[in-house]
């Protein structure tokens, strides 16, 4: 699988990686190797579609960070400082100071904000955003305990950099509103990245409806429902494990199986939230358990096999399913047993980020495209957006999914 060669492209995964910390967290070289690039050509490249290096705009980020979580909680700002990526309290003030010409004490001035449970911060799509698509594919694969979805809102229970919280995504004024349990608030800068991505918010859909709409048997749909974007996930090790539950089962086999694997090894979430009481399983929990273990909740001894090879890949940090890292995603999830390539298509699609990913062998694809065999390339490079509006019809029509 080739690296990320489109600029365009490459620059927005490389910018979605950087709003969600990973300069500080791993460092320019890394995150060009993630991306299958050299760091010389990932500067060049954001140079040149940003007109800023990856370390700017890692500050912009920094400070970005810091005014939201100034404003919208009561967040101490010692507490902010290090959240929003400063590794120092003098270099927080002297950032914020030289941006914004006041110190951070003075940005917050007389504003009172009160410690609560919870804030929001409001996250603006590019162009019009179709809620109700997204809304009706999470919904069909909502786990009890962990997720909840309706007609207007979805949320759910998370771990993230150790910590355990809740989101809740609904539509607000000025685009899409997330809401976080205060505790999630020193991630912020990593949650912001990762809804942004599930969410599909920076997709430009003018262009991928024009090009959808070429196809005779996707017309009518486009110009019936615009916009319809691609449903991500916000954990890739939580994407796989789910792929492989999906092996061979119907959408709602596979609902079933995944809430058994929850039950069992998923920890318990005390912060509760309208029945929102369990947490996914981790992968060090799972590579513990084993695949005797994990296969008594209900699976074949291959299918607990696959699933315990991928909990140690993760542990072993051999699983690099963070958004945008397409090309090594794809070849760790290919040197896996068990895995083929429809789970690899399904991940990519969902964690990964890839816009050009296509399950072609998933059943409710061809019975909604009435033909096997079919792997759309004359749609390349946004298949993914295809295979949405086409499970889309599946479920629509009634089809087995």
């Amino acid at each position: 699988m080739a690296p990320i060669d489109a600029p365009a492209r490459l620059a927005a995964a490389a910018y979605a990686r950087i709003e969600a910390g990973v300069l500080e967290e791993k460092g320019l070289e890394a995150l060009a190797d993630d991306l299958g690039v050299t760091a010389r050509h990932l500067r060049r490249v954001m140079n040149a579609s940003f007109g800023a290096s990856p370390i700017q705009i890692a500050q912009t980020g920094r400070l970005l960070a810091a005014r939201r979580l100034l404003n919208e909680t009561a967040l101490p700002v010692t507490e902010i400082a290090f959240a929003s990526g400063f590794r120092s309290l003098r270099r927080f003030n002297a950032a914020l100071k030289d941006r914004y010409g006041m110190p951070p004490t003075k940005m917050r001035g007389r504003k009172q904000i009160v410690r609560g449970e919870s804030f929001t911060v409001s996250l603006s799509p590019r162009g019009e955003y179709s809620f109700a698509p997204m809304l009706a594919f999470l919904r069909l694969r909502a786990l009890h305990g962990i997720e909840r979805a309706d007609d207007k809102r979805y949320a759910r229970t998370l771990s993230i950099g150790g910590v355990a919280g809740w989101i809740e995504i609904g539509m607000g004024p000025k685009g899409l509103s997330l809401t976080l349990s205060e505790n999630l608030a020193p991630q912020l800068r990593p949650l912001v990245s990762g809804v942004r991505g599930a969410f599909d918010l920076d997709a430009e859909m003018s262009a991928v409806d024009a090009h959808l709409a070429r196809d005779k048997s996707l017309a009518e749909d486009v110009a019936r429902e615009p916009g319809v974007r691609v449903p991500g996930m916000l954990d890739g090790f939580e994407c796989a494990m789910r792929a492989v539950l999906g092996q061979q089962v119907t959408v709602a086999g596979a609902r079933t199986l995944t809430e058994r694997l929850v039950t069992k090894f998923g920890a318990s979430f005390e912060r509760t939230t309208d029945g929102l009481d369990r947490l996914f399983p981790s992968a060090a929990r799972l590579a513990e358990a084993g695949a005797r273990e994990i296969a008594t909740i209900g699976l074949p001894m291959k299918r607990a096999e696959t699933l315990h090879r991928l909990a140690v890949a993760s542990v072993d940090g051999r699983l690099p399913l963070a958004r945008g890292a397409i090309a090594p995603g794809r070849a760790a999830l290919a040197a896996i047993a068990g895995i083929g390539p429809w789970t690899v298509e399904y991940v990519a699609l969902r964690a990964l980020g890839d816009p050009d990913a296509y399950p072609a062998t998933d059943i409710a694809l061809i019975n909604a495209l009435g033909r096997k065999g079919e792997t759309l390339e004359h749609l390349k490079p946004w298949r993914a957006y295809a295979a949405i509006r086409l499970w889309r019809r599946a479920v629509k029509k009634g089809m087995r999914t």
